[in-house]
């Protein structure tokens, strides 16, 4: 049986492998270029969800600010790669640098909320992420450092000597537009993430991080440093949003706090917990979902005009009842997600027996 598995996981992988190079012309070809867009927004979604997976999935800590770390990395790309400082540093320097900054911001949130839990920390970590957001939105007075509001534009695109990723280039017979360049930049990332996530769960550190998530008492009186170990979870999420930031800005071309507000936070976290809180497979089904069905249900509207002569209910209010809808049937039916980690759904079902009994 086992000889018979080895060639039909490899056959699976490398379908899968082909699939993932071919989709930006497949998703192009059947959907339009539009999609190829939301295609490389959800591979960042996918880091950066499972940058929080690491905080809230494996070692169970509540932060509704991560969105902060995204805006680091943003900002510390934009910064030293526009004309907003005059300066122009290579990508390769700037994304290392994005990610050290945004871990330690990551441990200035974690040290002060060490013995903090559940809401506590919550409302910590959400303070912290409007702070952040309203620092970048004054920092341009009385020295114009962030350009304020307005953003700042004109961020240099990634690119490696002459080659740059923003301009359309043509090879073995395809022509590679800017969006379909970043898609596999970003598909590389997203990967990288994922295996680093899987390394950590199966590590001492993510077993450290899962006891200290079920009884964090109990995981001291066994010897784990809690201390070391929250703020390594939190340097570590910190660290996935900081690289996802530094890849936005140079994606967008221009950036400014209002790319950062507390529904991304949300958003990012409802990822993590209707997919699988704590299952890297289920954290990435539940990015890709939660940027791709908003994206499909603004059809409404014009199939509402096609259908009935007129739009009846506004896409963007439906939109959102639909999303409110499937939030409360999930956490009803599927509390512990819809690809839940094998601990949390073995969990799951021991508690029903019990409330059954």
């Amino acid at each position: 049986m086992t000889a018979w598995r080895a060639p039909w996981r490899w056959a699976a992988w490398v379908a899968i492998t082909v699939l993932l190079l071919a989709a930006p012309f497949l998703i192009e070809a059947a959907f339009g270029r539009a999609w190829v867009r939301i295609t490389d927004v959800a591979l960042l979604f996918i880091m950066l969800a499972l940058g929080l997976n690491i905080v809230v999935g494996f070692a169970g800590l509540l932060d509704l600010g991560y969105i902060a770390f995204f805006a680091v990395g943003a900002y510390c790309y934009a910064l030293l790669a526009s004309p907003q400082l005059a300066i122009h540093w290579p990508f390769l320097v700037l994304l290392p640098l994005g990610a050290m900054v945004a871990a330690l911001f990551g441990i200035l949130l974690g040290a002060p909320t060490l013995r903090l839990r559940g809401d506590y920390l919550a409302i910590v970590t959400l303070g912290f992420g409007e702070i952040i957001r309203v620092l970048l939105n004054n920092l341009n007075r009385p020295v114009n450092i962030t350009n304020g509001p307005q953003g700042i534009t004109l961020i240099d695109p990634l690119q490696i000597g002459g080659f740059s990723l923003a301009q359309t280039h043509s090879f073995a017979g395809l022509t590679f537009t800017g969006l379909h360049s970043y898609y596999f930049v970003f598909l590389t990332c997203a990967v990288l993430s994922i295996i680093i996530s899987r390394r950590l769960e199966d590590s001492r550190i993510g077993r450290a991080w899962v006891a200290i998530r079920e009884d964090e008492l109990a995981a001291a009186s066994m010897g784990i440093n809690t201390r070391n170990m929250k703020l390594l979870a939190f340097a570590m999420g910190a660290t996935f949003g900081g690289v996802a930031g530094g890849l936005f800005a140079s994606f967008q071309g221009f950036i400014s706090p209002e790319s950062f507000h507390l529904i991304d936070s949300i958003m990012v976290l409802c990822m993590v917990v209707l997919g699988g809180m704590g299952n890297v497979a289920g954290v990435v089904l539940g990015a890709v979902l939660l940027t791709a069905l908003p994206e499909a249900l603004r059809y409404i509207g014009p199939l509402q005009q096609r259908w009935f002569g007129e739009v009846f209910i506004d896409p963007s209010d439906l939109r959102m009842l639909l999303f409110g809808l499937a939030l409360v049937l999930m956490m009803l039916f599927r509390p512990s997600g819809i690809w839940p980690a094998r601990r949390r759904l073995v969990k799951s079902m021991t508690e029903k027996q019990h409330a059954a009994v």
